[in-house]
């Protein structure tokens, strides 16, 4: 590989193209920031006789931005174009948004980026300017006529974010260092092992892996058309039915709702109601209360404030069915949240964060858990899942 070798060259070519053409004051300093690989992707979109690359960046916790499936190739599904994506989805679809990076230099100006067919996949190649020598940045792993395509990178290679006097801009960096490219060596990488999902709206939600494994306990399911609709809010009702199904999955809890309501459990909970028996097994066993005015709102969406303490409640049920004491013992460090001080969940929320993390932040990053929003059905789910794990294996 000549990659090493051509770093001087690139190095010498780069001082005299910066004193001759750099646009930045001359104490301006460019770097590079780490992002989250997994919302971040490369995709290689048909357009006639060429493959055109476009970068996509999911934003956390807003409209999904692309669905992936299969593998060899993987098919890249473009939400982004079905909807305004601003404020959901960071694009790049030229130069002016992607350059490459080597070894935490910014070589854009000795580099191009370019998409083209070899044999039965789509390599996405650096161009040296200087020679015109291609170096392979990621691939395909096959192609699929008329699809958008996901381009996994080489090994050496992952996404960065361009820096600006340390402040992080809308460029990308596909971002390689020379010695573990050189390392990789010239055997082509494996092709990846791309995990299957259930359902076709999850492949790149974060809770992907909880929603799978509470599925597949049983006490969650999916819809008729195949997706799971993770962000749809849970209902109370559709809580209070997933809370009795991950407990009953406990050998030892027997919690098991009466098939038939015998009494209406709330004024606005009629006895012939599909939930009406399991409102009023959860009402009885003390894990779902009304509010003040004696309703209980079955179609409301829960909030994630409330989620908790239901699930609080259904953890002290299991301690106390087995004949032990009502307080939960905490696994974790509590995680301290900050947008819940004076929030009458403040206590609760911050005592489930340390109970195997139930109670975490808005999709898992940043300090907020936003406890007035209506949880979605991702985060119930697996919420509910963390309840029932810490319930399943109690600590000694």
């Amino acid at each position: 590989m000549k990659l090493r070798n051509k770093l001087s060259i690139v190095a010498i070519t780069s001082i005299i193209l910066g004193s001759t053409f750099s646009l930045l004051p001359a104490k301006a300093q460019t770097g590079e920031q780490q992002i989250d690989q997994s919302q971040v992707t490369a995709v290689a979109v048909p357009g006639g006789r060429f493959y055109n690359l476009v970068v996509v960046e999911q934003i956390p916790g807003q409209q999904q931005c692309w669905q992936e499936s299969g593998s060899q190739p993987t098919v890249i599904e473009p939400l982004w174009t079905t909807f305004d994506f601003t404020g959901s989805c960071r694009r790049a679809a030229d130069s002016n948004g992607y350059s490459v990076r080597l070894d935490g230099q910014d070589t854009s100006l000795d580099y191009s980026l370019d998409l083209v067919e070899q044999g039965d996949e789509v390599q996405l190649v650096a161009v040296s300017r200087a020679d015109n020598s291609r170096t392979v940045v990621g691939k395909t792993f096959g192609k699929q006529e008329g699809q958008f395509l996901k381009v996994y990178l080489n090994p050496g290679w992952e996404f960065t974010k361009k820096t600006f006097e340390g402040k992080a801009l809308g460029h990308f960096h596909f971002s390689g260092d020379t010695a573990a490219i050189a390392a990789a060596g010239d055997n082509p990488p494996a092709p990846p092992v791309v995990a299957t999902s259930s359902f076709s709206d999850t492949a790149t939600d974060t809770y992907k892996e909880e929603i799978e494994e509470a599925v597949t306990l049983g006490f969650i399911a999916g819809f008729e058309d195949d997706t799971f609709k993770p962000e749809e809010p849970l209902t109370r009702e559709q809580l209070v039915s997933m809370v009795i199904g991950a407990l009953d999955t406990v050998p030892d809890l027997q919690a098991q709702a009466p098939d038939a309501a015998t009494i209406q459990p709330y004024p606005d909970v009629t006895s012939s109601r599909w939930s009406a028996a399991k409102i009023q097994w959860a009402k009885e066993n003390q894990i779902v209360k009304g509010y003040p005015d004696g309703s209980f709102r079955p179609e409301q969406p829960v909030t994630r404030a409330e989620l908790m303490a239901v699930l609080e409640n259904a953890a002290k049920f299991a301690s106390t069915t087995r004949g032990q004491t009502a307080e939960l013992v905490t696994t974790k460090e509590t995680t301290s949240f900050a947008d819940i001080s004076g929030h009458w969940g403040e206590q609760l929320i911050q005592q489930m964060s340390a109970y195997c993390g139930v109670a975490s932040a808005y999709n898992e990053t940043g300090d907020s858990f936003l406890p007035n929003d209506p949880s979605g059905r991702n985060y119930a789910a697996a919420a509910t899942l963390r309840m029932h794990n810490c319930v399943a294996e109690p600590s000694s």
